[in-house]
């Protein structure tokens, strides 16, 4: 592990006085979230990902699923009202989030979009989200995300997902 910089999503924790640990490694774009999951010692199932999707209509969604769990498309757009959703390009997350793939938090977004994430995570005592760049997680209560990142609880994920959405 390695010397931790505050990003912008603990900026965000601290300003709300919301408890959160904070675990740097190595950046390294080409691990999986089974490989971070592993680096924290953690089940991959309490390891969460977040992405970003565009709906039929135009609007943009978040969704924050395990690691070892894809996006299902089709309860995404249920759990959303739209007819379809699909994933955006990712030279569009940058400008779009603030966020780099790799290391997108659905905490602290330049701008807030309706937010989901996978119903397992308020099974856990603690989870882990990207902390705003790659290499860096951030540890705290589902129920702390789910208030501070304004996220509704939805099964959104498919759990036999041989790529990563």
């Amino acid at each position: 592990m390695k010397k931790e910089e505050k990003t912008n999503v603990l900026r965000v924790l601290d300003g709300k006085k919301i408890a959160y640990e904070s675990h740097a490694y190595e950046p390294d774009a080409t691990l999986t979230g089974e490989e971070i999951a592993g680096i924290l010692g953690e089940d991959a199932a309490c390891v969460f990902k977040t992405l970003v999707t565009q709906g039929k209509s135009g609007q943009y969604f978040v969704f924050v699923v395990p690691v070892n769990a894809g996006l299902d498309l089709k309860k995404a757009a249920k759990a959303a009202g739209e007819k379809s959703i699909a994933m955006i390009k990712q030279k569009e997350l940058l400008p779009l989030t603030g966020y780099v793939h790799g290391g997108c938090s659905p905490i602290g977004m330049k701008k807030q979009f309706p937010a989901f994430i996978h119903e397992t995570a308020a099974t856990f005592q603690h989870i882990y989200v990207s902390a705003g760049k790659v290499g860096m997680q951030v540890e705290l209560s589902p129920q702390d995300l789910i208030r501070t990142a304004n996220l509704k609880l939805a099964d959104v994920a498919f759990h036999d997902a041989t790529e990563e959405a």
